[in-house]
């Protein structure tokens, strides 16, 4: 019996691929480009690969070329870098066979030669269909370029179309309109029900406003509560219209949302662009200042810049002050005058309270109603605040016998620089903490009564006192003046000037300081001008006064003239 063999010769062998029927499997075509005759020629799969297209097209280099975009020139680009950078290239394009068709997303990579005149001659590559990579980066440009709570324009590209917008209206000579769209509050719902449901308000207001635009106007989210939009070919006659266009449909109906219905409002502002701004950022800013002019005035209503005279002088004088004050910090021109605060009995003064004082030029003195306003509507007061600390400070260490209170802005009650100075001062002059009385205003406790309660006991642990400057003013609860423990509350003058000839105001004094009485809390009247209400506050129990009547502030050290009068009437 013969014994039983393998024969390898009768078993099936793999069938060997083609260069061809690889390509084929990968989705790709090798192609070669004889770019003198435009002779093009493929591999057998190029016909499936480039479907509804003619395969007289994809003879020639020129007809496959025409169907390119959205450049015809991108492969005879490559081909020239290619030759200047070593013969390779890759590039993606898209084809279409018609208007009506689809893209096809093409990813080409190849070699070219060149000529004896340096230009290319012959061209082999491989194509390959790459619609999902292209659809990829797609949604990468749409995200770098769009709001994901929207999908409209974000901030970086709104601009860009901002720019482009103003170019072209300057070119020729046509006019839009640029509008600032705000939310109303919606810092409410974020609190009440979340960023979620915000952001569920945000896209429904969006899409309102996105119905109610006309076919060339651009839209995209400006900020976390405001859109942008810009309404080409807008007179200020359209603006408005469109303006209230936009308000009604954003009032007019409630929004729906998982948490339930909200109802919210927008204000507008608007400027005429390039008439009353040349460029982007005038753009911005006049209509972001119109849609805060619109604010101060009225929520949901809608407003047009418009130049004003009066607004430009004012920041003329803005600037020049802000030079001003800057320039005499520099040059330590920022001094204090101090005002008495004398024992309502009038035997000698109890304390001195520091004024800002700016010395000019001239040797005239700016005082602190003419510096601290512009200072704090310039964002300066934390440097004034900071200066008139060190002066105070100073005074004390060089005075031991003496007294002193400051004023300080909202602001610097929680400026932790400040509060680094003011603790390293007191490190450095022991017993100074407790001869520094530190005035913050009514209006600061009754807005941030949590914060201004740590910045009083942190002040006090140092030794300090507390005073609140101008008490009456703000309407400050009862309740919440015990909860602050401060040690003196200072009587708004508009009080006290009158007491002598008004009821009403003896009534309000008189009341204020029998409750101070009570809390342990010790008073000063303001503003005191003459000695029948001198005495009536003394009946009261008022334990300090301070005004005309007892001594207006003086830039020289009034305790030092008094001690010399003291030494004298000793002698």
């Amino acid at each position: 019996m013969t014994p039983a063999h393998s024969d390898s010769a009768s078993e099936p062998q793999p069938a060997q691929l083609s260069e061809a029927d690889i390509l084929a499997r990968l989705g790709q075509a090798a192609f070669s480009w004889d770019i003198a005759s435009d002779a093009l020629t493929w591999t057998a799969p190029a016909a499936a690969i480039f479907t509804d297209i003619p395969a007289g097209t994809l003879a020639k280099g020129s007809d496959f070329a025409a169907l390119i975009e959205p450049h015809r020139s991108v492969r005879s680009d490559a081909l020239v870098q290619a030759l200047q950078s070593g013969g390779t290239y890759r590039i993606d394009y898209g084809i279409r066979a018609s208007t009506t068709a689809p893209v096809l997303w093409i990813e080409e990579s190849g070699s070219v030669s060149s000529g004896p005149d340096g230009r290319p001659l012959r061209v082999e590559g491989i194509v390959r269909i790459n619609n999902e990579r292209h659809a990829y980066h797609e949604q990468l440009l749409k995200l770098s370029q769009r709001d994901p709570v929207t999908g409209d324009l974000n901030r970086t590209h709104l601009l860009a179309a901002l720019a482009e917008s103003i170019e072209e209206a300057t070119r020729f000579r046509a006019t839009f309109a640029f509008m600032v769209i705000g939310i109303d509050h919606l810092s409410r719902i974020n609190d009440a029900f979340g960023f979620d449901i915000a952001d569920d308000v945000v896209a429904d207001i969006a899409q309102r406003i996105r119905t109610r635009l006309r076919g060339g106007d651009i839209m995209g989210r400006f900020s976390g509560n405001k859109f942008g939009l810009v309404l080409k070919n807008c007179s200020n006659d359209d603006a408005t219209v469109a303006a209230e266009r936009f308000l009604a449909g954003i009032r007019d109906e409630v929004i729906p949302t998982k948490s339930g219905p909200v109802s919210v409002t927008a204000t507008i502002g608007a400027v005429s662009v390039p008439r009353y701004a040349r460029d982007v950022n005038e753009a911005v800013n006049r209509a972001q200042e119109a849609l805060d002019g619109a604010k101060r005035r009225r929520r949901g209503s809608f407003s047009l810049w418009r130049p004003n005279v009066e607004r430009d002088a004012q920041r003329r004088v803005n600037i020049r002050v802000t030079d001003e004050i800057v320039t005499a910090l520099n040059e330590r021109r920022i001094v204090c005058a101090f005002e008495p605060v004398v024992h309502a009995n009038r035997s000698g003064p109890a304390f001195y309270e520091a004024l800002v004082r700016m010395k000019q030029d001239d040797g005239q003195f700016l005082l602190a109603p003419d510096i601290v306003p512009v200072a704090e509507r310039l964002g300066l007061i934390r440097l004034v605040d900071h200066r008139v600390l060190e002066l105070v400070i100073a005074e004390l260490a060089a005075s031991p016998d003496v007294q002193l209170s400051l004023n300080i802005s909202p602001a610097t009650t929680m400026d932790p620089d400040w509060w680094a100075s003011i603790e390293s001062m007191m490190s450095a002059h022991p017993g100074v903490a407790q001869r520094l009385i530190v005035e913050i205003t009514e209006t600061v406790a009754i807005h941030d009564l949590d914060d201004v309660r740590g910045f009083v006991n942190r002040l006090k642990a140092l030794g300090s006192r507390i005073a609140i400057d101008d008490f009456g003013a703000g309407y400050t609860s009862f309740r919440n003046l015990r909860k602050l423990g401060v040690d003196i509350v200072k009587i708004d003058g508009a009080f006290v000037q009158n007491i002598v000839h008004s009821a009403d105001d003896r009534a309000f004094v008189q009341t204020l300081i029998d409750l101070c009485h009570r809390l342990d809390i010790e008073t000063v009247a303001e503003w005191v001008q003459d000695e029948a209400s001198a005495q009536l506050l003394q009946d009261w129990g008022c334990n300090y006064i301070q005004g005309r009547l007892t001594g207006l502030a003086s830039s020289e050290r009034p305790w030092l003239a008094a001690e010399t009068s003291l030494s004298r009437r000793a002698d």
